[in-house]
């Protein structure tokens, strides 16, 4: 019996444009958060209702960090609803949906829950359960999945240079 193989993991940043497809957002700048176990996208008016004896869930997005200007209208199934603890130690019922994720050249399916998210500072989280197996995270750096992207159709550019953290110089007190 021959052994799948194995990919190696992509590297994202702690920040990466991301798109969901089948929601009709073409991109986000979502949050990449390990310390999150679920992920999250920030949605409002978010109504249920059932198609064809399916429960589905209506909700909009606002795409665009601390704007309101740009709506997308979105359906999709409900998996479950599930009780999450959100940073702060409130528990919240939030609907869940599995929706296909686009970063890095790559797209899986990952599982949603709908939050009212406008008060922080990304409209998505990736959390770890999307990441395990595929992914792993640079904690220093941004935005890595589109130079990822960018190797893969249209060739190195140029070699990418570390990401240097800059420290003063101690004095000496002699």
């Amino acid at each position: 019996m021959a052994k799948r193989e194995r990919r190696p993991p992509l590297l994202l940043g702690w920040r990466e444009w991301v798109s969901l497809p089948d929601l009709g957002v073409s991109r986000i700048k979502t949050k990449v958060d390990t310390g999150a176990r679920t992920s999250s996208l920030h949605a409002i008016r978010i109504r249920p209702f059932e198609l064809d004896g399916r429960r589905m869930v209506r909700f909009v997005v606002h795409p665009q960090q601390r704007s309101t200007a740009r709506e997308i209208t979105c359906e999709a199934p409900v998996l479950a609803e599930r009780l999450v603890r959100s940073s702060s130690g409130k528990a919240e019922r939030r609907y869940v949906i599995a929706t296909t994720l686009e970063v890095a050249g790559t797209r899986h399916r990952i599982e949603l829950t709908l939050a009212g998210r406008d008060a922080m500072g990304f409209r998505m989280l990736l959390g770890r359960e999307a990441l395990r197996g595929t992914y792993v995270v640079d904690s220093g750096r941004s935005f890595l999945g589109e130079r990822a992207i960018a190797v893969a159709t249209e060739g190195p550019r140029r070699p990418v240079a570390p990401q240097r953290k800059r420290f003063a110089k101690k004095r000496s007190t002699a």
